[in-house]
């Protein structure tokens, strides 16, 4: 810069090669003598337009307007005229003599010739635009001449240029000056350089050169008349050529024509005032003129004018010009959303409107506006963004959804609002496949934990869902303590029947994740029982998920029996057919677009059959029907939403690490520290089958333990109903239940049935010992169940 500026004032400087700007193409037409040319920034190629003027003699008076041009537009600000940016004088040796070139950079710009041609808008969409732009240039004219008391004489279709927004701005002040008709000694021209102006775009009085006339008149009345020609030359498509052309009106609007034909009075003070043309024409009243002034004017707009006008911007949009929308409207919505002055629906339209973006363009235009969005206190903006999160989320990276994204998420988790809550669930089914380990297996499993006690009966049965379809995310050991325990223990024993539904889909869905012991001892005993279901939707997944089950054990065995024993514990889904669209079951409803919905109440202790539901297994993530359309408009929608009871655990799922609570963990592997919420008196029939799953199986014991005492059965039988990871987090146990099962000797223990205890209700009269009879010493029994045959020190760690 030194050797620039040092170049200058030694009159050597080197040029365009010092300009701290790259200069471009030239567009092929500028006002006057006037080049202008595309460019770009040295420091960041941000774009820029320059315009330069050259000329040989320093005293040329083109060279000295423009040096009036230079101090005029660097010192008139307004948002309708070209904002000025930097501008130098150089000095070049040209042969003999002296080459003086002007330089002026502005914001990047093209003429309005140009776009014109560019955009090619026709009908409506035309008029609304130009409509628009004529309505800025009318806006920095009125500046000019009321505000200002200047002159700018010159105002024509080459002194308009349009910016990268779309915005029609004004320039070319080269013969712009003060407004002196007050002063009565002034004796010599008001434009100094008035020469400039084409003799076509001069009005009466300034074509004569009638000072004392143009003194009289008014401060508007020559940039009145150029506002008639430019109004011309945009809607005849054609440059002005000579003054009596103006009174061709064959392409001006209707609307428009008695005020283009007041601007072009003969009399200069009965012409049209530039802000009377914007107050009264109808011309100007049309969508997008309205539109792009409420959002210019937002922050003055109170919150019901806010949420009527982005409720009905989405189809607004449509009837729009759509280059306008996505260069100019855009913009101002992303700004808007960004600094808080927006309401929750915009975020409707900027969605909308980003889905007509390229993928580059909406991944550097949209997310950025909607990852700053998620950190909003606003609930509404909350819920607005979870609703649509399948139009975005999959745009989102790994690592963006991960650090940024879901930690303002996860407070939904714990929300007052129950809408609020069902939301943020429903967003892990897309945003679970991009969170890291830590985050997947620590902090969303214990929020999930407290989801499946939820007071809410329809979150309960979408958290079972989700967890479904999350599970090939999960790791290996993770998936050992926390899915048989949570579609087990607490789904398949809720009170509300589409819960107990989604729990026996859920275990279908990952079956490929169970070995054979686990499906034998753990699984099929807890589903089975549900074959009495009092709901026959669930009766019916039970009998399909016995019969899938069954022959994953079937094949087992006959592998076993093959020889092939290296895989035949691990059978699963995956060697079951017709069944390779089981783990779909939940996904089209979690992805589904509409409102939140308010839950449907837990089921009466004496129902017999729940509220009716979609089922998990039809829809996934339930929807009740009973729930009415909520429309969430601000956040005060959510204020008095009830707090929810809050579950008394610390540690959901056993040793899974976590940064949300700083407690110990649990030294059980499962979710037995969770206190349950407090849940209706369930059904005899369902009371009967919830205290069956409660009692521990009976299990074969080896010969050589019949020699313990009694209080070694019984510490042993303490230990199996440990394995019952999930046991002290059910739902309360009903009041009538069945006796529990006597171990009086190992002999007993083999001889009887193991599923006496869970195959139907107690007998109302009192039934002899199931040991009577026999001895301490009595040999035992050949065992009846081929399933009392297994070994109980298998890798499943179970004993």
């Amino acid at each position: 810069m030194f050797n620039f500026l040092k170049g200058v004032v030694g009159g050597s400087g080197g040029g365009q090669k010092d300009l701290p700007y790259n200069i471009g193409d030239p567009y092929p037409s500028a006002w006057s003598s006037w080049s202008h040319f595309r460019g770009t920034s040295k420091d960041d190629g941000s774009p820029v337009s320059i315009f330069s003027l050259s000329g040989s003699n320093p005293q040329d008076g083109r060279l000295a307007a423009g040096r009036n041009g230079v101090k005029r537009l660097r010192t008139v600000r307004h948002p309708n005229i070209l904002s000025f940016l930097y501008s130098t004088e150089v000095e070049t040796v040209d042969g003999s003599g002296t080459k003086v070139t002007i330089y002026i950079v502005t914001e990047p710009a093209m003429p309005l010739s140009e776009k014109i041609k560019e955009l090619s808008l026709e009908g409506t969409q035309r008029d609304e635009y130009y409509a628009w732009g004529l309505h800025q240039i009318a806006k920095a004219v009125s500046f000019l001449n009321n505000d200002c008391k200047l002159v700018h004489g010159n105002v024509c279709l080459e002194s308009v240029v349009v910016t990268q927004t779309l915005d029609w701005k004004l320039h070319a002040f080269d013969v712009l000056s003060e407004y002196d008709g007050t002063s009565g000694t002034a004796t010599g021209p008001m434009l100094p350089y008035e020469w400039l102006v084409g003799s076509q775009y001069k009005s009466v009085e300034l074509a004569k050169s009638d000072w004392v006339a143009i003194r009289k008149s008014p401060p508007w009345a020559i940039d009145s008349w150029g506002l008639g020609c430019l109004i011309y030359e945009i809607f005849s498509g054609m440059k002005l050529g000579k003054t009596e052309e103006l009174r061709n009106t064959a392409s001006i609007p209707k609307s428009l024509l008695p005020d283009y034909q007041r601007l072009l009075s003969s009399t200069p003070s009965r012409r049209l005032n530039a802000s009377k043309l914007i107050e009264n024409s109808e011309y100007f009243q049309n969508k997008l003129v309205d539109t792009i002034h409420f959002m210019e004017i937002l922050s003055l707009k109170d919150s019901v004018e806010k949420d009527t006008f982005f409720r009905k911007l989405p189809n607004l949009t449509e009837q729009l010009p759509r280059q306008i929308v996505l260069k100019k409207l855009f913009p101002l919505l992303t700004s808007a959303l960004e600094y808080g002055s927006a309401a929750a629906p915009a975020l409707t339209a900027l969605l909308k409107i980003g889905s007509w973006l390229s993928a580059e363009e909406y991944t550097l235009k949209v997310l950025p506006t909607i990852i700053k969005l998620f950190a909003s206190n606003d609930r509404a903006i909350r819920v607005a963004l979870l609703q649509h999160i399948d139009q975005y989320g999959e745009s989102l990276s790994a690592r963006v959804v991960d650090e940024q994204v879901y930690p303002h998420v996860a407070t939904g988790f714990v929300d007052t609002s129950s809408i609020l809550r069902e939301l943020t669930l429903k967003s892990m089914l897309i945003m679970a496949p991009k969170l890291s380990q830590r985050n997947l297996s620590g902090s969303l499993l214990k929020y999930l934990s407290k989801l499946q006690v939820d007071e809410e009966p329809a979150i309960r049965t979408n958290t079972t869902i989700l967890l479904g379809n999350i599970a090939s995310f999960l790791n290996d050991g993770t998936r050992k303590r926390v899915l048989i325990n949570a579609f087990t223990v607490r789904a398949l024993r809720d009170t509300f029947s589409p819960a107990r539904g989604a729990g026996v889909m859920a275990l279908c869905a990952t079956s490929s994740y169970y070995d054979t012991t686990e499906i034998a001892t753990r699984i099929l005993p807890n589903i089975v029982v549900l074959t009495i279901d009092p709901d026959s939707d669930v009766r019916s997944k039970v009998f399909q998920a016995v019969d899938q089950f069954m022959q994953i054990l079937k094949q087992s065995n006959e592998k076993s029996n093959a020889g092939d024993t290296a895989h035949a514990g691990s059978l699963g889904l995956a060697s079951m057919p017709g069944n390779a669209g089981l783990l779909e079951w939940a996904m089209s409803s979690l992805t589904l677009k509409g409102k939140p919905s308010d839950q449907a109440p837990i089921a009466a202790s004496n129902s017999v059959r729940p509220v009716t539901t979609t089922t998990a297994a039809s829809s996934g993530l339930i929807e009740t029907p009973s729930m009415a359309p909520v429309r969430v408009s601000s956040s005060s929608d959510f204020a008095d939403a009830p707090a929810p009871p809050s579950p008394t655990s610390t540690d959901g799922w056993g040793e899974i690490e976590n940064g949300i609570h700083e407690e110990q963990y649990s030294d059980k592997d499962g979710w037995d520290d969770i206190e349950p919420l407090e849940e209706p008196k369930p059904s005899s029939v369902l009371a009967n089958i919830q205290a069956a799953q409660k009692r521990p199986v009976s299990q074969p014991k080896p010969q050589a333990t019949s020699l313990r005492s009694k209080s070694t059965v019984k510490a042993v039988a303490t230990k199996d109903e440990d394995d019952d990871l999930w046991g002290s987090i059910a739902v309360p146990t009903p009041k009538i239940a069945s006796k529990s099962l006597k171990v009086k000797t190992s002999g007993a223990v083999e001889d009887d049935d193991p599923w006496a205890a869970i195959a139907a209700p107690p007998p109302t009269t009192k039934a002899k010992p199931l040991s009577a009879g026999r001895g301490r010493g009595t040999k035992a029994a050949a065992p009846k169940l081929g399933a009392q045959r297994i070994n109980r020190t298998s890798s499943s760690g179970m004993q």
